[in-house]
Parts: C-alpha cells; sequence; structure tokens
C-alpha cells in the first residue's frame, strides 16, 4: 500500500529559531514513508491471531505457539536473545476459578435475605482470593479513594472497620487522570483499606464509562483469574471479598439510605463530588475457588547499540502477546482472538525487529524488546519483568508500551498515554508533529487506561514510560467509531482479523515509534521524569535503593 508523504499547512514565520524548526519539521514530515507498509503487520496479525491459536490465553499451548512463532521472527530479524533461557523468561502464575454452582450473594435486610443472581446481578472476583464465607455491613465510600497530594480523603470520618465498603468507579475532576488512576490500582486501594479495617470492596460500575456493556462482562465471568505465585507480590493481604454490580441492578443496594444509584452515577458522569454514608443492607457471601499452577513466560531480545559507554543502556519496546482464550461464545464464535487486542502491539514488535535489519540505525543505546504474558490477568507479565527484568534495573531509561493502538481510522491525532509525566512525552509530541499528527492527552481519565496497560508497572520501577493510540476529536465521528469499536468487539470473538483496519495509520503510527526509539537511544540524555510529576517519587526511590 502507497502511503501519503504528510504536509504542512503555511504559516507566518517571526523567527529564525521558528524558521530552523519548522524546516526540520517540513523536511522529516515531508519525506515518503520507507519502513513500514501495514501489509507485514497484518500478516503478523493474522498468524496470532488465527483460531488455531485459540486465542492465546495465559500458560495456554496457543500462547506457546504464538511464541514460538515470535521467536522464529526474531530469529529471523537477528536479534539477540535476552532473556533467562534464551529469549524466554519464565514466570509461574496461580490460576483461580470459581465454582459458581458452589457460591451465593445475598443482601441481608432487617434480617431477611435478598439473593443476588451471580452474572445477572452481580459478579464475585477471583483475582483476590476470596475467602468462604463473609458477612459484614456496607458503608458508601464515594469513589473509594485517598490523595494526599490533594488532601482528598473519600474515608474521613467514616467508620469502615470490619465493613465492605461500595464505591462508584471513577475519581473526581480535582484529582489528575494519572494520579486519580495510581491511585485506584488494587495494591494502592488495598493499602487505604486496610489502615482503615475495611474487609472487601463492591464496585459499581458508571454506565458513562464502561467499556463494554455489562452481559460481555458477565459472559466470562467464571473464566480463571490468576495471580503472580511469588509471595512478594501479595498485595491485597486483608482482602476477603470483592464484588462488581451490575448497574441496572445497583439500586437494590441503596434502598433505605436516603440516595439512589441514579443520583450517584449523574454525579460520577461529570467527576462530581459524591456523599459517603451507610447502606441499610449488608452483604453476605459463600465462594468456592479452584486453584491451580500455571507457567508461561515473557519473551526478551536485543538489538545492541554501538556506543561503548551507552550500549549498556536499554530503551524497552513492550507488548503483550496474551489474550483471553476460548470463552463462552458469542454470535456462535467461543474464540476470542485478539487481532487488535493485542495481536496489533506484538505485530508491530516483530515488524520493527525486520525493519532495524532492513534498514540498521547505528544506535548508541540498546533496544530491549519485550513481549509479555498475562498482562490480560492484571499486568502480570511487566510487572514481574519490571521487578526483575533481564538487565540490570538501572539500566532501563525508558519504555515504549504498545497495546491496542486500534489503526481503523486515518491517523491525525495521536492520544498519549503519560504525554505530561516525562519529557518521553514531549519527545513524542515532537516526532509526531514532524509527521503531521498532532498530539493530545487522555481524553478520557475516567477509564484509567493509564494503569491498565504495561507501561505501568515500569512506571511503579521509575521507567519514564508512555503509551501511545491512534485518538479522535471529542465528539467527532471517529471516536464514535472507536467507542463501537470497544461496545461490540472489545474482548469479543469479533476482534478478529475479519474486521476493517487502516494499514496506512498503522504503518505511519509504526514510523512514529521507529522515530521515537532512535531518539531516545541516541539522545544525549536519558528521559527524565517531570520535576511536579507524582511518579518521580518511585525513580527516587529507585536511585535510594541502589
Amino acid at each position: 500500500m502507497q502511503i501519503r508523504s504528510v504536509k504542512i499547512k503555511s504559516m507566518k514565520i517571526k523567527s529564525l529559531p521558528l524558521l530552523l524548526a519548522l524546516t526540520i519539521a517540513i523536511g522529516a514530515a515531508g519525506q515518503t514513508i520507507t519502513h513500514f507498509d501495514g501489509q507485514t503487520w497484518w500478516d503478523h496479525i493474522k498468524f496470532l491471531a488465527d483460531d488455531k491459536l485459540e486465542g492465546r490465553d495465559t500458560g495456554s499451548r496457543g500462547e506457546r505457539e504464538a511464541q514460538k512463532y515470535a521467536i522464529e521472527q526474531l530469529k529471523k530479524a537477528g536479534v539477540e536473545p535476552a532473556g533467562v533461557d534464551g529469549y524466554y523468561q519464565p514466570v509461574k502464575f496461580v490460576s483461580r476459578q470459581i465454582m459458581e454452582k458452589d457460591c451465593s450473594l445475598a443482601l441481608i435486610r432487617d434480617g431477611k435475605r435478598e439473593e443476588l443472581m451471580l452474572g445477572e446481578d452481580a459478579i464475585i472476583g477471583t483475582r483476590v482470593m476470596p475467602a468462604p464465607e463473609v458477612e459484614a455491613a456496607l458503608v458508601f465510600a464515594g469513589y473509594g479513594l485517598k490523595v494526599p497530594e490533594k488532601n482528598y480523603d473519600d474515608f474521613a470520618g467514616l467508620d469502615v472497620r470490619g465493613k465492605i465498603i461500595v464505591i462508584l468507579a471513577g475519581s473526581p475532576a480535582e484529582i489528575p487522570g494519572a494520579l486519580a488512576s495510581h491511585y485506584q490500582t488494587a495494591a494502592e486501594r488495598w493499602k487505604v483499606l486496610r489502615a482503615n479495617g475495611a474487609i472487601g470492596i463492591v464496585s459499581l460500575p458508571n454506565p458513562a464509562s464502561m467499556d463494554i456493556p455489562w452481559s460481555r462482562m458477565a459472559l466470562n465471568r467464571a473464566h480463571p483469574s490468576m495471580d503472580l505465585d511469588y509471595p512478594e507480590f501479595n498485595e491485597t493481604e486483608g482482602a476477603k471479598i470483592t464484588v462488581t454490580v451490575n448497574p441496572a441492578s445497583a439500586e437494590k443496594f441503596f434502598a433505605g439510605s436516603g440516595h439512589s444509584f441514579a443520583e450517584l452515577a449523574a454525579l460520577g458522569k461529570d467527576r462530581k463530588p459524591l456523599p459517603h454514608f451507610p447502606l441499610a443492607v449488608s452483604l453476605a457471601a459463600k465462594t468456592r475457588v479452584e486453584v491451580t499452577k500455571i507457567e508461561s513466560a515473557n519473551l526478551v531480545a536485543k538489538i545492541p547499540g554501538s556506543d561503548p559507554a551507552l550500549r549498556s543502556e536499554y530503551v524497552v519496546l513492550s507488548a503483550h502477546l496474551d489474550h483471553i482464550g476460548i470463552g463462552e461464545p458469542i454470535n456462535g464464535d467461543r474464540i476470542y482472538n485478539g487481532a487488535m487486542d493485542n495481536g496489533s502491539g506484538s505485530a508491530l514488535v516483530l515488524d520493527m525487529a525486520a525493519s532495524f535489519k532492513k534498514n540498521p540505525e547505528k544506535l548508541r543505546r540498546s533496544i530491549l524488546l519485550v513481549l509479555v504474558t498475562g498482562e490480560e490477568k492484571g499486568l502480570l507479565g511487566s510487572k514481574y519483568f519490571a521487578a526483575h527484568p533481564t538487565v540490570p534495573p538501572k539500566s532501563i531509561v525508558a519504555d515504549v508500551n504498545v497495546d491496542m493502538f486500534l489503526p481503523i481510522v486515518p491517523l491525525k491525532i495521536l492520544t498519549v498515554q503519560g504525554l505530561a509525566e516525562s519529557d518521553l512525552g514531549d519527545r513524542a509530541r515532537q516526532i509526531a508533529e514532524s509527521f503531521g499528527v498532532r498530539v493530545q492527552p487522555d481524553p478520557e481519565p475516567q477509564r484509567n487506561i493509564f494503569i491498565r496497560s504495561d507501561q505501568y508497572s515500569f512506571v511503579r520501577h521509575g521507567v519514564p514510560s508512555i503509551m501511545m493510540d491512534v485518538g479522535a476529536e471529542p465528539g467527532s465521528p471517529e471516536q464514535k467509531m472507536f467507542k463501537d469499536w470497544l461496545t461490540q468487539r472489545y474482548h469479543a470473538p469479533s476482534d478478529d482479523v475479519n474486521q476493517p483496519v487502516d494499514l496506512a495509520a498503522a504503518a505511519k503510527y509504526e514510523e512514529i515509534v521507529r522515530a521515537l526509539l532512535i531518539n531516545v537511544a541516541d539522545g544525549a540524555h536519558r528521559p527524565e521524569w517531570k520535576p511536579d510529576s507524582f511518579f518521580r517519587r518511585y525513580a527516587e526511590a529507585a536511585k535510594m535503593g541502589e
């Protein structure tokens, strides 16, 4: 496919530096893109998302076949193995599958039980191992957040000791998106709950920010959850129950409280402050979970740098190779192929390796290509790699993560998660603009994308990191296309190779990623956190731990 060159609109020049900058931008943008055509990227996806790979579930035969294919491509590209065992970095998991026929959930009101239908009314979570039996009072704790940096505390003056908190998913507008996302992670939330004595969480999704409808959320509720099988990663000690409630059933929880779910959801939609109050009901749960052990692996490869002083530093390009496997059928199809999620990112990593072989660059720093496992289970593969990298931890200078970047519309706008947190975001902006692509920060912070992809694992270890997506103007037809994609294809069998994609958009996206990798690999200075970034503290903590 021929890719058209990008043109810069004319504008008045007021200074020589501006003229020079514009000349450089025009020079970069006016060149015909030559490294990628979109087709080789799509060819990789056609293999990874084939029904034969059965959705690449973590630790499955299909994922192992995807790993073999990836290694073949990496070898063909001449990139060096950089794992523990060749390209492999083994990772151990514990898998938890709920035995729903032996489970129950009920609201207790004035001593009377009101049964909740599992699947229709609520889902019992297994990412946190539930206790066999729990019964406790319920307290509505707003967004369930404590953010010391903004003097914000949903638990101030609220008695939650020995109780289960009920929260509305989201955050108030006064908390910046990346900061709010950080405090909504399981690890950070449970620190606060443990300190306040709460024993569980009931989460109420806000219909305004749900990626997929409840019917599909509930469809695969019995699919196994996983966690890392290492004591150091136990982040939810003291948690006894996690439940997610169908918004259509949420009013049952608020009867007799003086408030309604409709009222609270309307406030949450606009990220307004929420009240806090005890509910007139308790929650009773019985659970049974089967536990098994699973093994998988991250894949790690290296493109060596050439500078004697800098070749021992690494720019990471990461993507997750796993998806969610075989599930309940939708329109008769049980295989959740994961073409865009994240065949798209995995294919880009393989394409990038081939590109550097075909068009070598004399890079000063090395590039580390990391295809992680277990992302769909809670960023588990990247969490393990970031804690135990196969290169010295302080040698990793940046992570560029590619995850479900959705080239389904022309690439005119690039959404950069983490844009304002480090100068890596500045570099991404400059490079994208040189290709005629406008850059925007996360337009939907309530969806918590910043903490839901693998770059966050690197952030937690002090590494400046970003993730970039094909974007759209809010309210535009393109944004509606993205919303429709999430509703119809995200985590569904229809995320397969029988969907329309824009190969030119994919190719331009790959060009931007390639240029960013070269920029960081060849830069005089490694990327740095902005002085006012909340996440700078992790880099400082890493230095103190050296």
